[in-house]
């Protein structure tokens, strides 16, 4: 993999990713006539739940659905310019212009999959799904070594329905000075289970998909997926490493190789599981240990959608926005039949 650093015009930071190590360094100049980006995001702490929200203002004038040929994310061209300097590029990060955290607070980074406005992710080669996943890896590992940062989730939104204002493939990346509710919940279930059995809490639940058979979707060498026992949402399924580790960085390269094929078959089931023209609206989440800690915590990604049928989205409702308790119109071992089943 190369990496190429450069600069965008008010001092962000503008990573290249190339799957070829011999390729030329991309340094092209941004020529737009910005200022620094001023963005003051604070953190406050829930006192009743301990729970930290970030309160971020100035996203309020961020770009909204911009016509395809005004999109920030699309290489250069002729009367075009972006986020992204290059006329070309393969998979390009670079700090958010309208981040939630920032400074001392964290920071945020988008990632561009692919120069190609009208793909998605589920479109990529295998060659170069692989590829995002060496820079989520080299993001997650130079991140973590920031001062201040207790984890970096890695996460992509796709789909008007999920709230994604810039429809051009991409995901982000949160570097967040402080643990996130999930994980903190995670990591209390895994000391919990070590305590009462001795063993680890996700090893366990991952033994017991793929003994269960009716939960599971898809199985690898290296990768199994499978639809959670208590799945909140109506298609939620978890891609697990069969051997456990803790964060991106720890992968093996058996379990590189193997991750594209699996991820981009899922999501190709995803796409076909409505039978509908336009794309299945999804969320996809690294699930990493925080940064300093967590070692009895696992890697995965959890995949999941807000579309129940087709026509029909699971709207949060009182119960679970109100209250975080969650009531699922489909049954997890149903939803993993369909997802098996799907052609």
């Amino acid at each position: 993999m190369k990496k190429s650093i450069t600069k965008l015009a008010d001092g962000r930071e503008l990573i290249y990713y190339d799957a070829d190590e011999s390729s030329a360094v991309r340094d092209v100049p941004d020529p737009r006539p910005l200022t620094p980006v001023e963005s003051r995001p604070e953190l406050r702490r829930d006192e009743a739940t301990g729970d930290w929200v970030t309160i971020a203002a100035h996203r309020q004038t961020r770009t909204h659905l911009p016509p395809a040929d005004a999109c920030p994310l699309c290489p250069a061209r002729e009367g075009h310019t972006g986020e992204i300097p290059a006329a070309d590029y393969e998979v390009a990060v670079f700090e958010n212009r309208f981040p939630s955290l920032a400074g001392g607070a964290g920071r945020c980074e988008v990632v561009c999959f692919t120069p190609e406005h009208d793909a998605g992710f589920a479109d990529l080669t295998p060659a170069r799904a692989r590829l995002v996943l060496d820079a989520w890896t080299d993001r997650t590992a130079e991140l973590s070594a920031l001062p201040g940062i207790e984890q970096v989730y890695c996460f992509e939104n796709r789909g008007a329905e999920i709230g994604v204002t810039l429809p051009h493939p991409h995901g982000q990346v949160y570097a967040l000075p402080f643990t996130t509710p999930r994980t903190a919940k995670m990591t209390a279930a895994a000391a919990a289970h070590r305590s009462a059995t001795g063993r680890n809490l996700f090893e366990d639940l991952l033994a017991r998909a793929r003994t269960a058979t009716e939960r599971l979707v898809l199985a690898g060498e290296h990768w199994t997926a499978f639809v959670p026992y208590a799945a909140r949402w109506p298609y939620e399924v978890h891609l697990y490493p069969n051997r456990r580790v803790t964060d991106l960085t720890r992968l093996g390269e058996a379990e590189r190789d193997e991750f594209p094929a699996l991820y981009l078959d899922l999501l190709r089931r995803f796409d076909r599981l409505f039978g509908l023209p336009d794309p299945t609206p999804y969320v996809s989440a690294w699930h990493q240990a925080p940064a300093r800690g967590g070692a009895e915590l696992a890697l995965h990604l959890e995949l999941f959608t807000v579309r129940r049928a087709p026509g029909r989205l699971k709207y949060l409702a009182g119960t679970e926005s109100g209250m975080e308790a969650f009531m699922n119109d489909v049954a997890p071992e149903e939803a993993a039949r369909r997802l098996r089943e799907v052609r």
